[in-house]
This record gives C-alpha cells, sequence and structure tokens, in this order.
C-alpha cells in the first residue's frame, strides 16, 4: 500500500488517544469509535464530570457503575447518574473523581455498565493525560 493511500485511510479513523485540554473546565477525553468518554474539571466549584457516548440509546437503569481491570482494579456504583441526547449520554456529576482518576491512571481497561449494557474504554495512554487532568488548577487573574 502507498504511503498516501494509507495517510488517506488513517485520516478518517477517530483518534484515538487519551487528550487532555487545559481550561475551564479541564477535559480528559477519549473516542474509540463507537463510543466516546469525556471528563470535565471546574476548580472553581470544584466539580467534575463523567460523560459516555454513542450513537445507540443507552438503557435507563437505576444504577450505572464503571468497572477498572488491571494492577489496580475496582468497581463503583451509583445512581446519581443522568440520560440526556436522546438517551445517548450519560453524565455523572460530582465534587469528588478520586476513584475514577485511579482507575482510569492506573489499570489496562474501564468498562462502563448501565443495566445489560457494557462500553470497554482501553486505558492504554491514558496515564499521563490523567495525571495532567488530576493537576487542573485555576490561574489566579493578574
Amino acid at each position: 500500500m502507498r504511503p498516501i493511500t494509507l495517510l488517506l485511510i488513517l485520516a478518517g479513523q477517530p483518534a484515538l488517544a487519551w487528550e487532555f485540554t487545559p481550561g475551564l473546565p479541564c477535559r480528559l477525553t477519549h473516542d474509540t469509535g463507537a463510543a466516546q468518554v469525556e471528563l470535565t474539571f471546574d476548580p472553581t466549584q470544584p466539580l467534575y464530570t463523567i460523560t459516555i457516548r454513542r450513537p445507540a440509546a443507552l438503557p435507563d437503569a437505576p444504577v450505572f457503575s464503571m468497572r477498572f481491570e488491571g494492577a489496580a482494579g475496582l468497581t463503583i456504583s451509583t445512581n446519581r447518574h443522568v440520560l440526556s441526547d436522546g438517551a445517548s449520554a450519560l453524565t455523572v456529576t460530582d465534587t469528588g473523581f478520586g476513584n475514577v482518576l485511579d482507575g482510569l491512571q492506573f489499570n489496562r481497561t474501564a468498562t462502563a455498565v448501565i443495566g445489560d449494557e457494557e462500553i470497554t474504554f482501553p486505558l492504554d495512554g491514558a496515564t499521563d493525560p490523567v495525571a495532567a487532568f488530576r493537576a487542573c488548577r485555576v490561574d489566579p487573574s493578574v
């Protein structure tokens, strides 16, 4: 395959890297092509969110869980999630996300579980972006 053809094929593929974007709010994003995860942190509140999105509607279930598999495996659950965008997005908001960040930074996979649906995100390359997200701060105005 010629290099230009390969480049054109790859350009049409979603970015598979974990990305940190500083700002208000700070953002941590990942797109698998089948689903996206976005975390935000507004240090002025302080308030964290995690949103899982996919094209198909997610089930309306009483509990949302995230299962992290790897060296520091754990499962966390909440009933404080909200569906939006025609049930294709699920968001959890809280003032602390230590377990979520630990799960993302120190494991191999994260699996979002809602009802009988599971969405798995590989955590390859997440360590440094998660560390940058943890360090999100507001710079004082001049």
